[in-house]
């Protein structure tokens, strides 16, 4: 069961390493490097490393560098991908604890020693996490009254993702136990889309997790170029990475996972799959290339769970189809519509306020 607790600041100044990649957002860069830097409470270092944009970024970066001691500047001669570039990031940390951050998000005020004061007073925790702001062009004021910490045993807090098979975590607020990330091994460059999700998985089946409650500790920029968004799109692309990180843990912990674990997260991802397809079909027949997408949907979710396929989602979907291949438009659809933005908007609020999900499908 969750602990919730009063926090704490944390003992002494604890040091934390953040480290920036970055390709092509230097213009994002100062914002960034300054909300590191400006950070309360503990001793930062932070490191660079450009993996070789062909804009100015890598100059914006050896000026930040050149302006703070703390700053370090790593710059690529050739582009290694994202992944190559986080692990050598991360490799190279030196503080007790490790944060990566993106070119293009910020950190909130004082989200450093909050996250530190969590991990000082739980030893076993080896990661901890809270709530990203999601921003356009200027962020909004956060919020900075500390609610509460919850405390999650790594089995609990493994067991309710698996069941709700979503990544409650966006990266920007993550602050790692260095010992961790190094046991861990770095980002899984099978997962270009979800080796966060992993990380956050493996870091769970190796301790505890824990979560500031009632602040905001990051900003996440949206901005439309954001690199999942660029690289990696498409529901069925997302659904299988997904599904692939709890099968790469599920065979990474062979008994220690328990078989219903894995089981609930087949399901859990088979039952998203059906209900983007429904969505597909609300209001009418998709585009040829959108249906052949949906068809692949469909046949996945029946490859991990043919009990969905016939189950409440499949049933949905299979009438939404042959609503559209009639010509008609599923019923009361503004209603479904609204219902479906307000159950988002419950979860979203939930979410914020706990750092749990619902699963799909739920509220």
């Amino acid at each position: 069961m969750v602990i919730r607790v009063a926090p704490r600041p944390p003992r002494g100044r604890p040091r934390v390493s953040v480290v920036v990649p970055c390709y092509r957002y230097g213009h994002y860069l100062p914002a960034c490097v300054h909300s590191v830097l400006d950070q309360t409470g503990v001793e930062v270092d932070l490191t660079i490393i450009d993996d070789a944009s062909p804009d100015d970024s890598a100059e914006v970066a050896q000026h930040l560098a050149a302006e703070d001691p703390r700053v370090r500047f790593v710059a690529h001669e050739t582009n290694r991908g994202h992944i190559a570039t986080f692990n050598e990031g991360l490799a190279a940390a030196e503080g007790e604890y490790v944060v990566l951050l993106s070119a293009d998000d910020l950190l909130a005020p004082g989200a450093l020693a909050r996250a530190a004061g969590l991990l000082d007073a739980f030893p076993e925790v080896g990661l901890v996490y809270g709530f990203s702001r999601t921003f356009v062009d200027r962020p909004p004021p956060p919020r900075s009254v500390v609610r509460s910490w919850s405390v999650w045993s790594g089995p609990e807090w493994l067991e309710i993702v698996c069941r709700r098979v979503t990544n409650p975590i966006y990266t920007p607020e993550v602050v790692m136990r260095t010992s961790t990330m190094r046991d861990l091994g770095g980002y899984d460059p099978r997962l270009p889309h979800a080796a966060d999700f992993l990380m956050w998985l493996r870091a769970a089946s190796r301790g505890s997790v824990g979560r500031v409650n009632g602040v905001d500790q990051a900003y996440y920029r949206f901005h439309g170029h954001n690199m999942h968004l660029r690289e990696c799109r498409g529901e069925l692309r997302d659904l299988s990475e997904r599904h692939l990180c709890f099968e790469i843990l599920y065979e990474e912990l062979g008994e220690a996972m328990p078989a219903h674990l894995r089981r609930a997260a087949r399901a859990g991802i088979a039952r998203e799959a059906l209900i983007v397809a429904n969505q597909a079909y609300r209001d009418g027949p998709p585009p040829a290339d959108r249906a052949a997408t949906v068809a692949r949907l469909v046949a996945f979710a029946e490859e991990l769970d043919p009990a969905a396929r016939h189950g409440r989602f499949g049933r949905a979907y299979d009438a939404a189809v042959a609503r559209a291949r009639a010509g008609r438009r599923a019923p009361m659809r503004r209603l479904a519509a609204l219902r479906d933005r307000a159950v988002r908007h419950v979860r979203w609020r939930r979410w914020r306020a706990t750092g749990i999900d619902a699963a799909a499908g739920s509220m």
